[in-house]
């Protein structure tokens, strides 16, 4: 059978230890065999990273500004330990936060639901949508380790000279300080993002923040979301029949429990990373989620939502079997194929993503699994796989159902 064609390369960007083993397998025995597959490939693993002192990051990200679709293996980000462990030349900011930043978009991650796999939370029965701001916040900060006493302030130096000051802090010994930005174009991207996806999806939006305590900085947030659905969308989701909805991110995340899902979550920066992780657990598993960075410039950064998998890598490492969920990593690459597809016209590709995600799944239902889903599925007797042998069953689904349509 001849490959599906290719108009225009993806951007490529390989990542780190156990994920960058799955990634490798997955291009071998998922997308090449079918797939004349073209990318344009930036190594984005740590060592690299700081070879390069993380100009490949910036790379990365230009190229997906030119090419307009990039698909993104998981990364280090790196703490103390791993700048002794790597010999790195600094402690590298998060290379998501980087190229979020640049790309200036808004990170969308839905659980994959699958049957036989069941929400912790019994009420929910539609995934929810966690919408992430992807600029600013802690991920673009300044800190600082204060040595003894003394006076920390926030000073703003206007472009005439003049000055405001904040007092922040007065310490009478050691401690920590941080800074954080926003800007209100950031924001506006944001806002305008959530709305245009809960239009095109036909579902309800909600934000939260903590304005009652951040007055100046959260209020920001709030209000320009208000601003705009006043002015741009108000009557757009009342003719949609959807709903946009503000609360405190505390209220909120005791409704979202209690709710029974098909929404879409608005939150900032910090928030979006950490209830996205919440809710792909509750929904099965961290490997059990989608991730697309949609810049409001036309951009698209596919990525799994879950980290490295470090333990099961120096598993790997030893020579010891690992049974590594692979799904987001799988669906990480049909997202951007099956995007790639749409922006060039080609429906042979967006056609192969749609077979491979159901192949994928259906290997699943199948009663075929890695260790983490075995342990909590619904199914009967369920066959546990190894981290190659459940992309390899995965493989033989795909091709099975390829010759039933035949």
């Amino acid at each position: 059978m001849a490959k599906i064609e290719m108009k225009t390369p993806l951007v490529e960007m390989d990542g780190d230890e156990m994920t960058r083993v799955i990634w490798q397998i997955i291009k071998d025995e998922l997308i090449c065999p079918y797939v004349d597959l073209r990318t344009e490939c930036y190594d984005l693993g740590l060592e690299h990273r700081d070879a390069t002192d993380d100009q490949v990051t910036i790379d990365s990200a230009e190229a997906t500004k030119r090419l307009g679709v990039a698909v993104k293996c998981a990364t280090i980000t790196p703490n103390a330990a791993r700048v002794e462990e790597y010999g790195l030349k600094q402690m590298w900011k998060s290379p998501n936060g980087t190229i979020r930043a640049l790309l200036d978009g808004t990170v969308f991650r839905t659980p994959i639901v699958v049957r036989g796999i069941e929400p912790t939370v019994t009420t929910w029965k539609r995934p929810i949508t966690i919408a992430r701001h992807a600029y600013g916040d802690v991920y673009k900060n300044a800190e600082m380790r204060i040595d003894g006493p003394g006076k920390v302030e926030l000073v703003y130096t206007a472009a005439d000279g003049t000055e405001r000051r904040e007092l922040v802090h007065v310490f009478d010994g050691p401690g920590v300080v941080q800074g954080q930005h926003n800007l209100d174009a950031s924001i506006e991207s944001f806002a305008r993002s959530c709305f245009e996806y809960a239009l095109s999806t036909g579902q309800d939006l909600w934000f939260a923040t903590k304005d009652t305590i951040s007055k100046t900085y959260d209020h920001r947030f709030k209000d320009i979301f208000a601003d705009l659905f006043e002015a741009e969308y108000r009557a757009r989701f009342e003719a949609a029949g959807i709903e946009y909805f503000y609360t405190l991110i505390d209220d909120a995340v005791a409704r979202v429990v209690k709710s029974e899902g098909g929404f879409i979550w608005a939150c900032k920066n910090y928030d979006g990373d950490v209830m996205s992780d919440m809710l792909s657990s509750a929904f099965g598993s961290l490997a059990m989620m989608t991730s697309v960075l949609v810049s409001p410039h036309g951009y698209f950064e596919y990525e799994a939502a879950h980290g490295t998998v470090q333990r099961h890598y120096y598993k790997h490492l030893r020579g010891e079997p690992t049974s590594t969920n692979s799904v987001a990593t799988i669906f990480a690459w049909t997202g951007a194929l099956r995007k790639r597809g749409e922006l060039d016209g080609t429906p042979e590709l967006t056609d192969f993503a749609d077979r491979l995600e159901a192949a994928t799944l259906h290997t699943i239902e199948s009663g075929r699994m890695t260790g983490d889903l075995a342990r909590i599925t619904t199914l009967p007797d369920p066959t546990t796989l190894g981290t190659r042998e459940f992309i390899l069953a995965v493989r033989e689904t795909l091709d099975a159902e390829a010759a039933v349509r035949a």
